[in-house]
């Protein structure tokens, strides 16, 4: 199984709780498979109505769409400002000074490996967080490239001015190939939570982010999987595989930590 969180910078924020009282236990985990429920044509737009077939395999993920075929065989991001909204928040936690408005928790700065293959979650983090109601999840998919990412970019040099970095085979029509897939993308992500996460004191809840590796690769009509290569900064697809690595990103409560929403989705 691989490891989901690279050695990086330690932890710099461990819940900034703005109350005191009871808590429980709230984890942060991973996970690249598929939804079970909406269909691609709901989830990016008319005319994308056939999703590619995705399967796993010991510790590797594979995508098939007609004559093309992607394995992945790592696929890497850097993380920052992972953060958990209150329902009754009304602005950004970094935006608010105290009075109850947020409970936030913040790593980063980290270099985090998504679960490929029959793994099916890995979790980030686990942290004490007051009893209440989470509606919201915020993190930013993060490119080191300043003076504050120093440390980062020593300990991790492939990764200076980079945000995700994936290897893998593709292969089109018979001929096979590697590659290498880079890319600087810097974006603010916002996922709801509905219904919205209950932290309970004394009990656990997990918290899932899934990233759909599986719709990353797929051309801007949807009908065919591109080259990740060909999606490298400065080729035809750098702009629609970003766009695909934005739209993938959901988040739910998955309490089985089987990747999951464990209000909408089945197994």
């Amino acid at each position: 199984m691989k490891s989901l969180l690279k050695v990086t910078i330690p932890l710099i924020g461990v819940l900034a709780a703005c109350s005191e009282g009871s808590t429980g236990n709230l984890s942060l985990a991973l996970t690249s498979r598929s939804p079970s429920g909406p269909t691609l044509a709901s989830r990016f737009g008319p005319g994308l109505a056939f999703a590619p077939a995705v399967s796993t395999a010991g510790d590797s993920t594979t995508i098939v769409m007609g004559n093309d075929t992607i394995v992945l065989r790592s696929v890497e991001l850097v993380l920052r400002e992972i953060e958990l909204k209150r329902v009754e928040t009304t602005t950004d936690c970094d935006s608010t000074v105290s009075d109850d408005a947020c409970e936030e928790f913040e790593v980063g700065p980290i270099l985090v490996a998504l679960p490929l293959g029959t793994t099916t979650t890995e979790t980030v983090v686990t942290i004490s967080a007051p009893a209440g109601l989470y509606d919201e999840l915020e993190f930013d998919i993060h490119k080191p490239e300043d003076s504050d990412d120093a440390a980062f970019i020593a300990a991790h040099p492939p990764f200076d001015g980079i945000a995700i970095r994936v290897m893998g085979t593709y292969s089109q029509a018979g001929t096979r190939g590697d590659f290498v897939y880079t890319s600087d993308l810097n974006a603010e992500q916002e996922m709801f939570l509905s219904p919205p996460i209950t932290v309970i004191d004394g009990s656990g809840t997990n918290v899932t982010l899934r990233l759909d590796v599986g719709v990353w690769f797929l051309n801007e009509a949807g009908t065919a999987l591109v080259d990740p290569a060909s999606a490298n900064k400065g080729q035809v697809n750098e702009n629609v595989v970003k766009d695909r690595i934005q739209a993938s990103v959901d988040a739910f409560r998955d309490d089985d930590r089987d990747g999951h929403d464990d209000d909408h989705e089945g197994t």
